[in-house]
């Protein structure tokens, strides 16, 4: 029942991974929005990542702690394991910070997220490769892996460079006493 082997049969994984695709996926927009809701230009950015901070916390330390309480598992924690793990923490949250910068750095999210979800999984296929090289060597990665990468390449690309601009923002009209009492006074004629 483990690895969430209970829900969904075999495809469980799929559902799972389709969860994170819809999460990440809005992840850019929320964090922008936060950052221009803290009406702060200066620290703005800081103060939203604070905020992921305190999110990650009840997410990713609360959360598994109660999982583990509830199922009775065990506190042993391998020393690989922790490594590791904090290894992942550390660069999912400078990868999130990254994020945050790049919006300072007057990127939008559909550009900052379309890069960083295109080379993402280029990143994670070269990062494996040297982890867990192929079991008949490198030699042995057919054409389809490499026209994967370029293809992630391109489309991040062709997404970037393509996206439809938003609608330019409209500002309501005056009301029309507001508009009267605006306009000039008109000079009597002599």
């Amino acid at each position: 029942m483990s690895n969430g082997e209970g829900v969904g049969g075999g495809y469980a994984w799929l559902l799972f991974a389709l969860l994170s695709v819809a999460t990440w996926g809005a992840y850019g927009i929320l964090l922008h929005s936060g950052q221009a809701g803290m009406a702060d230009p200066v620290n703005g950015r800081y103060k939203a990542f604070l905020f992921v901070g305190v999110a990650y916390f009840f997410t990713a330390v609360l959360a598994p702690l109660a999982w583990l309480l509830a199922r009775g598992g065990s506190f042993d924690f391998p020393r690989a394991g922790m490594l590791w793990s904090l290894l992942a923490g550390v660069a999912g949250a400078v990868g999130a910070f990254g994020v945050l910068l790049a919006f300072g750095a007057r990127g939008t999210p559909a550009v900052v997220m379309s890069i960083v979800f295109a080379g993402a999984p280029i990143v994670n296929a070269v990062i494996a490769l040297v982890l867990q090289p192929p079991a008949g060597g490198f030699g042995g990665i057919r054409w389809p892996f490499f026209a994967g990468i370029v293809l992630a390449a391109l489309g991040g690309c062709l997404v970037t460079l393509y996206k439809p601009n938003p609608a330019p923002l409209r500002h309501p009209a005056a009301p029309p006493a507001v508009a009267a009492a605006s306009a000039p006074a008109a000079r009597p004629s002599s």
